[in-house]
């Protein structure tokens, strides 16, 4: 293996979940240059790839179908953030939470449907019909929430959803 395809793997192998377009960028490699060594890095079996909700993450063989959806969603700001508060407070109602990161309900939402789907967060109705979110696997997702940080770039593209949201809602108010 050369020592670019090395550079690839070895950094999969330490952020597990990456996508592509934040491998270019901590790499410093022509994307091309990526995707040619991410093609033989796959073929042989050294990486895998899941598309998922608009983006393709790489994962060392050995990282399970859980651990894999976890950390796919985990590495976008507004999903950690739900999931941190979630680690903090327990189990908790969707507004609060809403309120507390400064979003939008239907944002908090779009997040808690991929959330449940990838089975990290739980909605448990009362007899009154309330939801209530709490984590599937409280222990093992505070793990991967420590070693999971969002990049630079990540975070932007998130806070501008978050700008985008609250313009939106407070044109819709006027």
């Amino acid at each position: 293996m050369n020592g670019t395809r090395k550079r690839v793997a070895r950094r999969i192998h330490t952020s597990p979940g990456i996508h592509f377009n934040e491998l270019v960028r901590v790499l410093d490699l022509a994307p091309g240059q990526v995707q040619y060594h991410l093609k033989r890095l796959c073929s042989a079996g050294a990486v895998t790839d899941e598309q998922r909700y608009g983006r393709t993450h790489y994962y060392p063989p050995e990282c399970d179908a859980w651990r894999r959806g976890a950390l796919s969603l985990l590495r976008r700001e507004t999903a950690g953030d739900i999931v941190a508060l979630l680690c903090d407070r327990g189990p908790t109602r969707p507004q609060p939470l809403a309120d507390e990161l400064d979003i939008a309900r239907s944002t908090l939402e779009w997040h808690l449907d991929h959330l449940v789907e990838q089975d990290v967060v739980v909605k448990e109705r009362d007899e009154r019909n309330h939801v209530t979110l709490a984590l599937v696997r409280p222990t093992e997702t505070a793990r991967l929430l420590r070693e999971v940080s969002p990049s630079s770039p990540a975070r932007m593209v998130d806070r501008f959803m978050r700008l985008t949201d609250r313009l939106l809602e407070d044109a819709a108010d006027e």
